[in-house]
């Protein structure tokens, strides 16, 4: 199967690394950073959901009346709006878009940031809630009849859209998470499994811990993985190293000064309440560098926040390091870098095209060995049946 590359869809400039030059919602940053992305071999970008952030979904409309090809990921949170609504929504922005569009649900891993927008249930309380909320937007999507719902946190009678999907039967739904309670939902539920970057033999681990999942959930089918770096790149080793120790003293540097805040907080004020940030934070104790190009500082010095760990070397060391993600079973590849604009267009130019090459190797190997097995066998069988005779 093909590879795909998720970017970041942000709608203004700064990062970690770098205070934000522009307004939270830059309409000209916006459009520019996403027309690289399309320019140079990305795939789709994720509009990404924060308390105080912009509001995605509009963002998402304003780029897709403006690009034709790039496809969209958008992070959507239940808390914030009823699903019948949200799927109104979803299903106006996929005409739009004329079919480009992919959900990512937000359960939320953080009491406080969930509360900043009135959401005071339990994290168990809010995977319910998730899992109930995409079932609705679903039948949403699909059913031309009016419907009844009655569950643990929504009801309503007759409820039918007037708007439907381009995508046919509906569009993706991706969702994350490394807890027990999030491999179940998103196990039942996605189309697209979402983890951050961690070692190959964890993430080895959590590919099979979301396809224990979706078999007890009955499905005949599983999600599709996407696995999430921070790339750092450069024309040798040495350069790409300088870098990322350069990157990291940056993010210390903003954090120590207390610039650094996410979602509300100086960035690692608190201990993470959600499972995947103490993963990090766990794997980046036990050791900085893994595998081929693994490196664990930058995911310490944000305390584990979000899509944090990097993959350090030069264009071809890092194409070789997500081509070993691929062949566990990974098929969306995200990443973001420090300085988003060029950033996106150095990855485009000089990562994807390896990768992308690679994978087509790979996959012909693939069916030449199956085709080769293929004749195998019925040749082996023409000839049991003439012994036979």
């Amino acid at each position: 199967m093909p590879v795909e590359f998720l970017g970041i869809a942000a709608t203004g400039d700064g990062s970690e690394t770098t205070p934000r030059s522009t307004a939270a919602f830059d309409r000209d940053y916006t459009l520019r950073l996403a027309r690289a992305h399309e320019d140079h071999g990305w795939d789709r970008v994720l509009f990404a959901y924060g308390a105080g952030s912009p509001e995605p979904a509009a963002a998402a409309a304003f780029l897709a009346s403006h690009l034709d090809r790039l496809q969209i990921l958008l992070a959507h949170r239940p808390n914030v709006s009823y699903p019948t609504f949200a799927a109104k929504t979803f299903a106006t922005l996929d005409q739009i878009s004329d079919g480009r569009l992919t959900v990512h649900f937000i359960t939320g891993g953080s009491d406080h940031e969930q509360q900043r927008e009135g959401d005071f249930l339990s994290k168990d309380e809010r995977y319910e809630r998730t899992r109930e909320y995409i079932g609705i937007v679903k039948k949403a999507w699909t059913s031309r009849e009016p419907f009844d719902h009655e569950g643990a946190h929504y009801r309503f009678n007759d409820f039918v859209s007037d708007v439907f999907p381009v995508q046919q039967p509906r569009p993706g739904v991706s969702f994350g998470g490394s807890s027990d309670a999030a491999y179940a939902a998103g196990g039942a539920e996605a189309d697209v499994y979402c983890l951050w970057g961690e070692p190959l033999a964890r993430t080895a681990e959590q590919i099979e811990r979301v396809k224990e999942a979706a078999r007890a959930a009955g499905r005949t089918d599983v999600p599709r993985i996407q696995v999430a770096f921070r790339p750092i790149i450069a024309p040798t080793e040495e350069l790409a190293w300088e870098k990322a120790h350069r990157t990291v003293a940056a993010i210390r540097a903003r954090r120590e000064s207390g610039e650094l805040v996410r979602r509300g907080r100086p960035l690692g004020a608190v201990t993470p309440e959600n499972t995947g940030s103490q993963r990090l934070i766990e794997i980046a104790e036990a050791g900085e560098r893994y595998d081929r190009a693994l490196w664990t500082p930058t995911a310490a010095a944000t305390g584990g926040a979000g899509n944090s760990n990097a993959l350090v070397g030069t264009p071809e060391t890092v194409a070789e390091a997500l081509l070993d993600y691929y062949d566990l079973g990974v098929d969306i590849l995200s990443a973001r870098g420090y300085h988003l604009l060029d950033d996106a267009i150095d990855f485009g130019r000089h990562v994807i095209p390896i990768v992308r090459e690679e994978v087509a190797k790979r996959d012909a190997a693939k069916a030449a060995a199956a085709a080769e097995h293929a004749e195998r066998t019925e040749r082996d069988r023409h000839q049991l049946i003439a012994v036979q005779a």
